[in-house]
């Protein structure tokens, strides 16, 4: 008797459709035949920065501009230097940071010179000192130089604890005489090696408030459009500062005449500073008091603002605010102070 074969139930349609689907992925992947390629894992170079650290920096004391770093790390000096038209043109006077102008004898004025972020070899003619210039010189806590003065203000000078080099005590070799103009009006000092003979004095501290640009300056900012600053001293000393865009600087003259280097180019500022001050007269010397406060103009970018000074000690930065009682912000650069008197002097701004 035949058995009767019994039949398998069919799958369910669902299952049959995913064997449909496996069975060949299967039969596929089990092909090793040589032709196929297999499949490579793509590699990245490594990353290399392209970038380089800037060189560190520091700003000027005296002019706020940005130097390499340790460049400023020696005293300021400051000069006391001839003005007088037989003296005219100055040596290393186009290079100074600091210029304050000041009225003497005669009607005349001198400068006191402050050196710091670009000492020349030689300065000059250098002349002797006067009541005041102890006041202007101490905040800097460097060198002076001077030919001599009365004992009273050479003694003033060297209470202030500057290190002093005196042409008329002077053993050393650092003054000489300029065959370029008549005597007493060539004496100059070898500024670089006064300089590098006292290199552990400290730099000086920061004196003013500076803006980081030109633009930022306090009389950009705030100030009215000023062309021309003209400044009177006396009858026999009038002087003024021409804004220059192209330069960007103000140009300066001297009774009625540009007023130039040796070389030939004219003098000029960053930021003029005017004070309106005080002078005595000290046994017919005449004094500039600084240790008091007054009216003020600053210039910078072809704009002026006006402004209060003030200094409380012989020692204090003379301050400068504005109408608020905010610090001013000078520009970046050379700056040079006239101490205008009260009385015999006169500051015309020009628009």
């Amino acid at each position: 008797m035949t058995k009767k074969k019994t039949a398998r139930p069919a799958l369910p349609l669902k299952t049959a459709g995913l064997l449909a689907l496996i069975v060949p992925a299967l039969l596929l992947s089990g092909c090793t035949g040589s032709s196929a390629t297999p499949t490579k894992t793509p590699t990245t170079a490594a990353w290399a920065s392209g970038y380089v650290t800037p060189d560190a920096t520091e700003i000027t004391p005296l002019t706020g501009l940005t130097v390499a770093a340790g460049s400023s790390a020696h005293p300021s000096l400051a000069a006391k230097v001839d003005n007088h038209v037989a003296a005219r043109p100055q040596v290393g006077i186009d290079r100074t940071d600091l210029v304050f102008e000041e009225l003497v004898e005669g009607g005349i004025t001198r400068y006191v010179a402050v050196w710091q972020s670009n000492i020349p070899d030689q300065v000059g003619p250098v002349r002797s000192i006067r009541p005041m210039d102890p006041d202007i010189i101490a905040p800097f806590g460097g060198l002076v130089a001077f030919s001599g003065g009365q004992q009273r203000f050479v003694d003033a000078m060297n209470a202030t604890g500057q290190i002093s080099a005196i042409f008329d005590y002077d053993t050393t070799g650092l003054f000489s005489r300029s065959k370029a103009t008549a005597a007493p009006h060539n004496v100059i000092l070898a500024a670089s090696e006064f300089v590098n003979r006292n290199a552990s004095v400290a730099p000086p501290a920061q004196q003013y408030a500076y803006a980081a640009t030109l633009a930022g300056a306090s009389a950009v900012v705030d100030g009215a459009p000023i062309s021309v600053i003209n400044t009177r001293f006396s009858d026999s000393s009038a002087r003024s500062w021409t804004w220059n865009a192209e330069a960007a600087a103000y140009l300066r003259g001297q009774d009625g005449a540009p007023d130039l280097t040796a070389e030939g180019s004219q003098l000029g500022a960053t930021n003029v500073v005017v004070l309106r001050v005080n002078v005595t007269v000290d046994q017919s010397i005449p004094k500039t008091e600084l240790i008091a406060s007054g009216e003020a103009s600053i210039s910078t970018g072809g704009k002026t603002l006006a402004a209060t000074w003030s200094k409380d000690s012989q020692t204090s930065p003379i301050s400068l605010v504005d109408a608020n009682g905010v610090t001013i912000r000078l520009a970046p650069g050379n700056t040079w102070f006239q101490l205008v008197p009260n009385g015999t002097g006169s500051v015309d701004l020009v628009p």
